[in-house]
C-alpha cells in the first residue's frame, strides 16, 4: 500500500491557489501520477486531520498531477495553509 507521504508530494504556492484557499476553502497539491481520487481524499485526511468534500485533479503539460481539494465548511483551507508555511 502508498503511504500518504508519497501520494501529496508537495502543495502548490501561486497566486491563482491563494484565491482558491480564500474564496472556495480548497487547497492545490502536486500529488503522484497514479493517484486517484480516493487516495488523495484519504492522504490529506490523514495528513492534515480534517473532512475532504472533494477532490478535482489534472494532468498538467509538463506530465505532473495537480490535485485540487475542497475542505468540509468546519475546515479552513487558511489554516492548513497557514500551518504549511504557505499562507
Amino acid at each position: 500500500m502508498t503511504s500518504m507521504y508519497e501520494i501529496i508530494l508537495k502543495p502548490l504556492m501561486t497566486e491563482s491557489s491563494f484565491n482558491l484557499i480564500e474564496k472556495e476553502n480548497k487547497l492545490i497539491f502536486i500529488v503522484k501520477r497514479d493517484a486517484n481520487k480516493k487516495m488523495i481524499k484519504w492522504a490529506v485526511e490523514k495528513l492534515f486531520n480534517v473532512k475532504v468534500e472533494k477532490v478535482n485533479t489534472l494532468i498538467q503539460k509538463d506530465g505532473k498531477k495537480k490535485a485540487y481539494v475542497r475542505l468540509s465548511p468546519e475546515y479552513i483551507a487558511g489554516d492548513i495553509a497557514t500551518n504549511l508555511g504557505i499562507f
